[in-house]
């Protein structure tokens, strides 16, 4: 690894091999007729890449970048309902490429390389720059279809990673625990320092403003960019951000309960079972879910990431044993995060969130969350904050019946609202009090009734 988590997977079982262990190949600078414009194209060599493609395109946004292979719908599928609306025919260059780094578990383009971005530049820019970290293990295309495409569409030049290391074994890379997700910080500061660079060279002036944005694991990092790189942007909007923290909660505090009691649950309704549920932080409410979180996420998201910091807990095996029951040696569903030795808690601690932002930043997040359950998470986060001193930098909104990945929506549309369009709503809220000086609402609640189209609208809470 050189120097130096979930949207975890896709909305169907289906797709879990295809986004985390299959890699399409995507050709990049081929095909698509070019741009008018694209005059500095020849100027970009991006700071610190290995290598790079550069492209001239009509359209940068995935109504056209999917047709020319200038992006992966793998990568993004599942993470949107469907009807949703996005802007298209942006102009513009994208680029390519991937910086030094010794892993190879990201396959798109063909280079079996890992440390992949890419940059769109449109040419009708705004001045401002959006930097995003892929969710989950995904790669870095993840978040074409829910940020690029609008954040495009306003005029913003749009960056993405893959943090370093992609895939079900993303534990792999480094070499001791923690270091997989320890470079994920590393990979984000390098494409953030390198994309304003690029906006420079290509359009001949610095961006005025670089926020930073995402979703679960993109969403933790942009609570550590703003907690440790606050110079270097100018606010953030969290979407779910998965929080880590030395003592808990985290992902190890409540995932094995879901593992020794939902089974139960499951198979006889044991109210014994449900009670530890609900104490261990699922939402009561999100039982409808329940049984789709077993079977794709909770299990092999406590695996791969219990592997990732503590790889000694199952001996010789490589993320344990899939759905094993408690009792069984060495069994997940047996883990105890607070019992484990204290160089397991260091290695949390190593990437855990401080809460001490040092720019404005809005946080969203779903009361029917079953991956990220929201009383273990931003509600823990909000408090932290509070905690730093730094309340007066932050929002918290919670959204009423949303849920981790907006494509459930589609199962359940009387019972879940899509995120999207709340934050949507949020960045365009984050943008006015960073240049307007308008601070939006108190932390507050956006409710799921009265919204005739929830797919494509939402509105924050008033400023009383």
């Amino acid at each position: 690894m050189s120097p130096v988590t979930g949207v975890f997977y896709g909305h169907r079982v289906r797709l879990v091999l295809a986004l985390v262990l299959t890699a399409p190949l995507i050709v990049t600078g081929a095909g698509p007729a070019s741009a008018e414009g694209c005059g500095g194209m020849g100027r970009i060599a991006v700071p610190g890449a290995a290598h790079q493609e550069t492209a001239c395109l009509d359209d940068l946004t995935t109504a056209g970048t999917t047709t020319s292979g200038h992006t992966n719908p793998d990568d993004w599928s599942g993470l949107h309902a469907d009807g949703t609306k996005n802007p298209s025919g942006v102009p513009g260059v994208q680029v390519d490429g991937y910086f030094p780094d010794e892993s190879t578990g990201n396959t798109n383009n063909g280079w079996a390389h890992d440390s992949q971005f890419v940059i769109r530049l449109p040419e009708d820019w705004n001045g401002k720059v959006v930097i995003t970290g892929a969710p989950g293990v995904r790669r870095q295309y993840a978040n074409d279809y829910i940020i690029s495409d609008w954040v495009l569409g306003h005029g913003y030049a749009f960056a993405s990673t893959d943090k370093g290391n992609t895939g079900a074994t993303f534990y792999t890379d480094g070499a001791r625990p923690g270091d997989a997700v320890a470079e994920w910080h590393y990979r984000v500061t390098q494409l953030t320092k390198a994309t304003k660079r690029v906006a420079r060279q290509y359009y001949g002036t610095s961006p005025d403003r670089t926020y930073m944005t995402g979703i679960s694991n993109g969403g933790y990092l942009t609570r550590w960019a703003l907690e440790h790189h606050p110079e270097l942007y100018d606010g953030g909007v969290d979407w779910e951000g998965t929080l880590f923290t030395e003592r808990g909660p985290n992902l190890f505090s409540y995932l094995p309960s879901a593992l020794r009691n939902y089974p139960a649950y499951r198979a006889t309704g044991d109210e014994q079972a449900h009670r530890a549920m609900i104490g261990a932080g699922f939402p009561r409410g999100s039982e409808f879910l329940w049984d789709y979180h077993y079977g794709v996420y909770w299990d092999l998201t406590q695996r791969i990431y219990r592997e990732e910091f503590d790889p000694d807990y199952d001996g010789p095996l490589s993320a344990g044993i899939p759905f094993c029951q408690p009792g069984m040696p060495s069994c997940d569903a047996d883990y105890h995060y607070a019992d484990r030795p204290e160089s397991v808690h260091d290695a949390v601690g190593r990437v855990s969130n401080t809460g001490d932002i040092g720019k404005p930043m809005i946080t969203l997040h779903g009361t029917l969350d079953a991956l990220l359950p929201i009383r273990t998470d931003s509600d823990v986060y909000r408090d932290m904050v509070r905690r730093a001193g730094d309340a007066r930098q932050h929002r918290y909104y919670v959204v009423e019946d949303g849920t981790h990945v907006d494509g459930l929506y589609d199962d359940y549309p009387n019972r879940l609202r899509p995120i999207l369009p709340c934050y949507r709503a949020a960045f365009l809220a984050m943008t006015r009090w960073v240049e307007r000086d308008d601070p939006p609402a108190p932390n507050g609640t956006i409710p799921s009734t009265g919204v005739e189209h929830p797919v494509n609208q939402c509105s924050l809470p008033a400023r009383r």
